[in-house]
């Protein structure tokens, strides 16, 4: 990792990050689901997978998981594709949605230094294969829509990186349905 990085100002940044995209997620109620996915090689300048930095994991999984709390939303981590992208969940959140438990434990070469930090943080972590979150973060590319309940929406936050990693929020709407005389509860985004 590099001398020059503040992790401070990482941690403002993501923090700030978050917020921004709860205030977006007009569709996001207390009990949902957000997905983090996240690469702390890619935080750190390096490339996906080949440099996992287990203080930065640690540092995003602590940072989201506040945001997290304090909106009154589980957080789901997904890991690398070494482990299918399964996530860490708290055991309350896969039972409460009726998510299949799988069994495997993440390391930090095979699931990431996102998904190890969040096992150590979770009161009860379990890991389960499909989710279907509300909303989530992506930082450095690891794809997290394949977690995201359709129709996703990218939301254009003001923070473009976390570290040196791009940064890519999705959000859920409900579907659009109907014709030219449909009428909808609300404006859609």
């Amino acid at each position: 990792m590099s001398e020059d990085f503040n992790l401070e100002k990482m941690r403002i940044d993501l923090r700030r990050a978050c917020e921004e995209l709860f205030d977006e997620a007009v569709y996001t109620r207390p009990g949902d689901l957000f997905v983090l996915g996240g690469s702390s090689s890619e935080m750190a300048g390096g490339i996906i997978g080949k440099n996992s930095t287990p203080e930065l994991g640690r540092l995003a999984v602590e940072t989201v998981l506040d945001v997290c709390r304090e909106h009154e939303v589980y957080l789901a981590v997904q890991g690398c594709e070494h482990i299918n992208r399964a996530l860490v969940l708290e055991r309350e959140a896969l039972e409460s949605y009726g998510f299949e438990e799988v069994n495997v434990l993440p390391q930090l070469h095979a699931g990431g230094a996102f998904s190890v930090a969040a096992w150590e943080l979770f009161e009860e972590p379990c890991m389960a294969e499909f989710i279907e979150a509300t909303l989530g973060l992506d930082i450095g590319d690891t794809e997290i829509g394949m977690h995201v309940r359709h129709v996703q929406r990218p939301v254009r936050l003001s923070m473009k990186t976390i570290g040196q990693a791009h940064l890519t929020a999705l959000m859920y709407r409900p579907k659009l349905i109907g014709g030219e005389r449909a009428c909808y509860q609300k404006a859609p985004l």
